[in-house]
């Protein structure tokens, strides 16, 4: 019966395994590539097991035929006959035997811990490199739905329970559920009579394992999702500290956050009495076993119907027994939690990619720019279109404004002409090609972006230029920087291109860290310019030499940018004007005007003209 509970847990991770084929495949392919060590550490569990069944049998010899004289057959009996010196010889033959197993047993335990340690540790950073990967395959709209502290905590912690597994509990449970099995078959053999008062024991035993092993399966589940909750909010957190801080709102913050862990400390306190209070039946009926035995197997002494080594072997080995038993309970527990993780990875790698390439897309180079939105309709999967029938062109080489109120779709159209998400119904197309057909990371090449928020890394200034191109030269790097304005004021930097920022370059300027955004969209040299009103919150001078920057480097390749504010539109040579969802109006700065429409109103709220 323990042995049809150890095998529920192995039941789980089958049934795991089955229903996500990548996850299964990426096991099975790491454990096939690390067949060797496999062997070894079953070979060492093997040990183990062995030295478990022998280490009781020198002292039943030295009780039964050393000092009771009962006599031996074979060798054992020449080693054993006769009395004084002999005798005492067969004495440290015993004790050396017993100090044989113990190395034998040590040397395999060690060998097993090595292998099934480094077995666990590769899986575990196998798991994570494979998770990241996947993530960043992953389309914007799952980002969106999942929170960045869930999505770590699976990262982290949930394959460190996977590793878990291998090193502490895989081939553990094979070693016990053999030393189980070779004991039980051992004591039939002795004495099939003493041997049903154990196995009387042993359907109490599975019950009670069955019991809180799945109670704690329940629990963990809880557990993992809570501790998720708790990473998601760490995150938010600290990434709108300043946020906090600027409104004094840290009391409220530590309250929610006290909040959600006490509830999540609840749970752990859940489980751990749980797993206490199974424990404790696991102890008391592990003790009545073996009371039971000690008080029949004694009486059987008495009366001659075995002998002292005998029941000292079965006193071992029903102690020793009990001991897997418990383990095994234990193991389930850890097995129940590590299915969960289990679970919860499968999730990641169950999902697929909203956006993939077509087996026959093409690369995007040497791009001209033409972009054309065909009757384009999208929404973000709550049946409100943020885009409705949109049409309008491009030419090669345009400057174009996108203006209009927030949420008109203005961040949309950017996030489908990037391939972000795919539209529900019509085409985008550029060179006349649909952007479907082009693969999505050449397509991503050809097309350089500066956002309102400048996102820079915790690295060198030389290191986030040249991120968008990594094979770039100095002499490129320093070209980008002089063509975004940039070079001055990196020149005027402790270590010039050398200097590490902090994380999102907080320890710039808001026009410095434009600046370098663009510096790192022109090195790529992009065939369409993104930019997403890169100078709505700069001082004057900062917005100045941006703007300057702008100037030079949209010469000669086609620019879309997304504009809050009025200013200097007539330098473009055509805009946009969403309206919910739907482009309303497009022609110059000056045709607008003169039409009087929503464009016209827009401006005038903004006191662009008279």
């Amino acid at each position: 019966m323990s042995v049809n509970t150890a095998r529920r847990g192995v039941l789980q991770a089958r049934k795991a395994f089955t229903r996500t084929p990548r996850f299964r495949q990426i096991i099975l392919d790491y454990l096939h590539s690390r067949r060797r060590g496999v062997v070894l550490a079953s070979l060492a569990m093997l040990g183990v097991t062995m030295a478990d069944l022998l280490s009781p049998w020198p002292l039943k010899v030295l009780i039964d035929q050393i000092l009771l004289g009962k006599p031996a057959s074979g060798s054992l009996a020449s080693l054993l006959g006769g009395t004084g010196e002999h005798q005492r010889l067969a004495v440290v033959v015993v004790a050396l035997s017993i100090v044989l197993i113990a190395l034998l047993r040590g040397f395999c335990a060690a060998s097993q811990l090595f292998q099934t340690s480094r077995l666990g540790h590769e899986l575990s950073a196998l798991l994570q490199r494979q998770l990241f990967d996947h993530l960043q395959r992953l389309s914007l709209g799952f980002h969106n739905r999942t929170r960045t502290g869930e999505l770590l905590t699976k990262v982290t912690s949930d394959t460190k329970n996977i590793r878990d597994i291998f090193t502490d509990s895989l081939l553990d449970t094979g070693a016990q559920l053999l030393t189980l099995i070779g004991m039980t078959v051992t004591m039939v053999l002795m004495n099939w009579r003493l041997s049903l008062v154990v196995l009387t024991s042993f359907p109490m035993l599975a019950l009670a394992v069955y019991q809180f092993s799945r109670q704690i399966k329940l629990l963990s589940r809880n557990q993992r999702r809570l501790e998720g909750v708790i990473a998601a909010r760490i995150t938010e957190g600290l990434a709108t500290l300043p946020l906090v801080q600027a409104f004094g709102r840290e009391r409220h913050e530590r309250e929610q956050f006290t909040a959600t862990s006490e509830v999540t400390l609840e749970e752990s306190i859940r489980a751990a009495r749980a797993e206490a209070t199974g424990t404790r039946a696991i102890e008391i009926i592990s003790a009545a076993g073996i009371a039971a035995v000690v008080l029949i197997g004694g009486l059987q002494a008495i009366e001659g119907a075995v002998s002292p080594g005998e029941l000292l072997i079965f006193i071992a080995y029903v102690t020793s027994m009990y001991k897997p038993v418990r383990s095994l309970a234990r193991l389930s527990t850890r097995f129940s939690k590590g299915m969960v993780s289990a679970e919860r990875i499968a999730e990641i790698f169950d999902t697929e990619p909203e956006v993939v390439d077509r087996r026959t897309a093409l690369s995007a180079s040497g791009l001209r720019g033409r972009i054309e939105f065909r009757n384009v309709s999208f929404d973000y999967g709550d049946g409100k279109l943020a885009l409705r029938d949109v049409s309008f062109t491009i030419r090669s080489g345009q400057r174009v404004a996108l203006v209009g109120t927030s949420g008109a779709g203005k961040s949309t159209v950017v996030s489908l002409l990037l391939r972000f998400y795919d539209s529900r119904a019509g085409y985008i197309l550029i060179d006349g090609i649909d952007i479907r057909d082009y693969q999505r990371e050449s397509l991503r090449e050809q097309i350089g972006v500066v956002l309102q928020d400048s996102l820079l890394l915790s690295t060198t200034i030389r290191e986030n230029i040249t991120y968008a191109r990594p094979g770039a030269t100095s002499a490129e790097i320093e070209t980008a920087a002089r063509l975004a304005n940039a070079h001055d004021f990196i020149m005027a930097l402790p270590d010039t291109y050398e200097t590490t920022i902090s994380e999102r370059g907080a320890t710039l300027s808001g026009g410095q860290r434009q600046r370098l955004s663009l510096a790192r969209a022109l090195i790529k040299h992009p065939a369409i310019l993104i930019l997403d009103e890169p100078t709505s919150a700069m001082d004057a001078e900062s917005a100045r030499l941006v703007e300057d920057a702008l100037s030079q480097t949209q010469r000669g390749r086609t620019t879309l940018v997304i504009a809050h504010h009025f200013v200097s539109m007539e330098r473009f040579d055509q805009i946009l004007v969403l309206r919910d969802g739907e482009v309303v109006e497009q022609g110059t700065h000056t045709e607008l005007l003169t039409h009087h429409g929503f464009y016209y109103e827009l401006s005038r709220l903004q006191g662009q003209h008279e």
